[in-house]
């Protein structure tokens, strides 16, 4: 990893082959979206820029491995994540139950459950063909701590999954940046303390 690399933050596509991670990628980097499907073979990633509270922020968003076959590699990408965003396809069953029964636990195993997580429900230009209710996405969301959106690659383009992306960077900016503050503040009246009590101390010995 490169030192500027190091200094984005690393968010993640997971999902099963075939629900739109690498078209929503496209669309959010000025790319074309493409109708022709292609499985991911191999984890690729792309250099976005948000504006989030005013200030830019870099983000370095990966599409991962959806194939079954594959899986184990996909589990090489995980590290470092700070966001992940799970994708199912609405006209697909079982791209959502495999992340209830799947993808969730795997990543949790590998990073741990302390992450910001999103859940995409795409291909709603396609909602005449739906096997999975948005109200069934949101609730699922909803019961692990996730951000929820709706949305189709094809027809809405990149505004709404990139105004998903700055809602998911401004939690993660609310969660670690204000952890680091308040663990630096801790530190700093923490000596505060221990300086007070030396002098006390030292004027005990004397007296």
């Amino acid at each position: 990893m490169s030192a500027s690399q190091k200094n984005m933050t690393k968010v993640i596509l997971i999902g099963e082959s075939g629900v739109g991670k690498t078209n929503l990628i496209k669309i959010i980097t000025g790319r074309e979206f493409s109708d022709v499907e292609l499985s991911t073979e191999y984890g690729t990633s792309a250099i976005k820029e948000l504006l989030v509270k005013g200030k830019k922020y870099t983000i370095q968003i990966w599409d991962t491995i959806g194939q079954e076959k594959l899986r184990q590699l996909t589990k090489i990408f995980y590290n470092n994540s700070k966001i992940v965003i799970f994708v199912y396809d609405i006209t697909e069953r079982k791209s959502f139950e495999e992340i209830k029964d799947y993808w969730l636990n795997d990543v949790e195993e590998k990073i741990g459950k302390d992450i910001i997580k999103g859940i995409v429900a795409n291909k709603i230009d396609l909602f005449l063909n739906e096997k999975v209710t948005e109200d069934e996405g949101e609730e699922y969301a909803k019961s692990i701590g996730a951000q929820f959106l709706v949305t189709s690659a094809k027809a809405y383009g990149p505004a709404k999954f990139e105004d998903f992306l700055i809602k998911l960077y401004e939690e993660y900016l609310d969660k670690y940046e204000t952890n680091s503050s308040d663990r630096k503040n801790s530190k700093k009246n923490k000596n505060i303390v221990l300086n007070k009590n030396t002098g006390n101390n030292q004027r005990k010995k004397c007296c």
